[in-house]
């Protein structure tokens, strides 16, 4: 602090307001060259000091003495006329000034807080403590407190956690410092406490694959302020494997059936299953968590709802509401995987958290982000891929496990995931590549319903290697529209489009194999009352029969029809004179002028069971 020359004028805050937990704070104030009418303001911006009464006694007659003949202002009298003292002529006692009051503001500097606040308000948590720009304007008067000075209070002062200076270099460490959901603590959770930690390999195995998606989940829990021990649900769900398919046909790290994954925007193609995807599935499994949460409000229900549905969570609350139970997770009646989710995830949290009292070790999970995501602008194989980022075909299919086609289509997938340290080898060597093509497949669109021989022939593929690429099963027909991943070529040299790369299906139908039958036309048989008669279309009887569709048959007529094997068809009749014996004869019945003939041989082994007929004598 500069000395300055003047009047100083030491004075003492009003006493707080009843119930207020704020100390008397103490103001040194000051203006140069000013008479006693004018009233003063504070030392060097306000300069504040809380300290005990005797420094406080203390700085009053040091800083008059500081002054020499300035007097002290008296809070019951007003202030008298303050005049510039005389200088001393003496220079011992000068220095002895010097020492005295160096010695003094030394002794203050312990307990001094500057403070932007006007000294005629209390500042406290609820008041603004910036002041406006009028408390530093030399031509304001501040109030000088009244009445006599009282001792300064003491306050405890509290210490909370301090924050580490750096974070923690072990990914577990800062999982443990997130747990934020209530601890359950039943014989469910001792007994997987035990099943878990007794199997040692396996624990190694799913904490190992975790390794590459960890951090991106931790990160995105603390961004959400969600729980960290959600970033070990992957372990229940799927041990941390993206390409698990349950037997109720969930799929990925976090296992969405097929319907909730459409509803949380999860594209499922024959090109990709976003289900699998690192990134869209970790978000759509936090944002349906988060739901769950706002839903029922308590964690450990939102994780039942996860795993039975929140409609059988909702009512099993309704059922134990209308019977005067607990809603607790505890008390609903639920199926054994659900009564055992939550156990399952606290003794993993339980081992991960104290892994020394379980007897385990957790492999080290650095602090920092294990992939990078990379944009890319063309299709490309997922072999190229993989080779210009210089990692394993089974690394990067891990990162990238939506993928389900040989080839990458940018219309759809726009970006990809790469170890961190191979991003940039990868956008490195992309710039640089000489090797031709970037992708061998390309989409082609059937333009009708056809075999898959005939598929084959027309993209130049055997039917072998369509069917192995395309998962296309033994004895179907590929149907019209269905999107078929085929090899580039002249004609098919084109990167795939958004609309087939998001929304490209295969949809099939039984292929049927029909075989040649031959009978004869009845007396009012037409093309059109046969087509009808055997579910067939009238212009296809009529290119069999080389004849038009609104043709007619002749009685006796042969008619040929390519029908299923399994299709049965009706004997042809007989041609009869007379209507009622034909009827009679349709009927398989015999009049006693025509009496029924026994049938041998082959005739009789193909004709239909006879009904008993009586013949009359006459």
């Amino acid at each position: 602090m500069r000395r300055v020359s003047g009047v100083i004028l030491v004075t003492q805050q009003p006493a707080p307001r009843a119930g207020s937990a704020q100390a008397p704070t103490l103001f040194l104030n000051h203006k140069p060259g000013l008479g006693s009418s004018e009233r003063t303001y504070l030392l060097s911006r306000n300069l504040h000091f809380s300290c005990t009464p005797n420094t406080l006694r203390l700085a009053h007659y040091a800083l008059a003495f500081f002054n020499a003949r300035a007097p002290i202002a008296s809070p019951r009298s007003p202030a008298p006329r303050l005049t510039r003292p005389a200088p001393y002529k003496k220079p011992v006692v000068m220095n002895l000034f010097k020492i005295l009051s160096a010695s003094s503001l030394l002794w203050l500097a312990g307990c001094a807080t500057t403070s932007l606040t006007d000294p005629t308000h209390p500042t406290g948590p609820g008041s603004n403590t910036t002041a406006p720009s009028r408390w530093f304007n030399p031509g304001v008067k501040p109030a000088v407190p009244g009445g006599e000075l009282q001792p300064i209070a003491t306050t405890q002062l509290r210490s909370t956690s301090v924050a580490a200076l750096a974070p923690p270099l072990d990914l577990w460490e800062r999982i443990r410092s997130g747990y934020a959901m209530p601890d359950l603590s039943n014989d469910l959770v001792t007994d997987r406490e035990q099943w878990y930690s007794s199997r040692a390999d396996y624990m190694l195995r799913m904490t190992e694959r975790s390794r590459k998606y960890m951090f991106h989940i931790v990160e995105e829990l603390e961004r959400r302020n969600m729980p960290s021990e959600l970033a070990l649900l992957p372990f229940i769900e799927s041990a941390f494997n993206p390409q698990a398919v349950s037997s109720a046909k969930a799929a990925g790290m976090w296992q969405f059936m097929p319907a909730t994954g459409k509803y949380f925007e999860l594209k499922q193609n024959m090109f990709r299953d976003d289900r699998r995807d690192v990134l869209a599935s970790t978000k759509a499994a936090l944002d349906y968590l988060q739901k769950l949460h706002r839903m029922f409000g308590d964690w450990h229900l939102a994780l039942a709802a996860y795993n039975w549905g929140e409609g059988s969570v909702s009512r099993a609350i309704a059922k134990n509401k209308r019977a005067g139970l607990g809603t607790a997770y505890t008390d609903l009646t639920m199926p054994m995987e659900t009564r055992m989710y939550v156990p399952k995830l606290q003794a993993v949290k339980n081992i991960v958290g104290r892994p020394q009292a379980f007897n385990s070790s957790l492999p080290l999970i650095g602090n920092h982000p294990f992939f990078e995501t990379v944009d890319i602008k063309r299709d490309i194989d997922v072999a190229v891929a993989a080779k210009l980022a210089e990692v394993s075909l089974a690394d990067f299919k891990a990162l990238n496990p939506s993928i389900s086609r040989p080839v990458i289509m940018a219309a759809g997938t726009p970006q990809i995931l790469l170890p961190w340290d191979n991003a940039g080898i990868f956008q490195s060597n992309l710039e640089t590549y000489a090797g031709g093509q970037l992708a061998s497949w390309t989409v082609w669109v059937a333009p009708a319903t056809l075999k898959t021989a005939d598929v084959a022939q027309k993209v130049g593929m055997s039917e072998d290697e369509l069917r192995s690429v395309n998962n296309i099963p033994p004895r179907v027909l590929i149907k019209k529209g269905s999107s078929l991943l085929v090899h580039r070529s002249q004609r098919l040299d084109k990167d795939v489009s958004g609309h087939v790369a998001d929304y490209g299906q295969l949809s099939l139908a039984p292929e049927i194999i029909l075989k040649r039958r031959v009978l004869k036309a009845g007396k009012k048989d037409t093309v059109a009352s046969v087509a009808q008669r055997y579910a067939v279309s009238a212009q296809s009887i009529a290119d069999w029969n080389k004849t038009g569709a609104s043709a007619k048959f002749k009685p006796g007529q042969q008619i040929v029809l390519f029908l299923p094997a399994s299709t049965r068809v009706e004997a042809p009749q007989r041609k009869l004179s007379d209507g009622k014996a034909g009827a009679a004869h349709a009927k398989g019945r015999a009049t006693a002028k025509t009496p029924a003939k026994a049938k041998t041989g082959k005739s009789q082994a193909r004709a239909k069971p006879a009904k008993t007929v009586k013949v009359v004598k006459k």
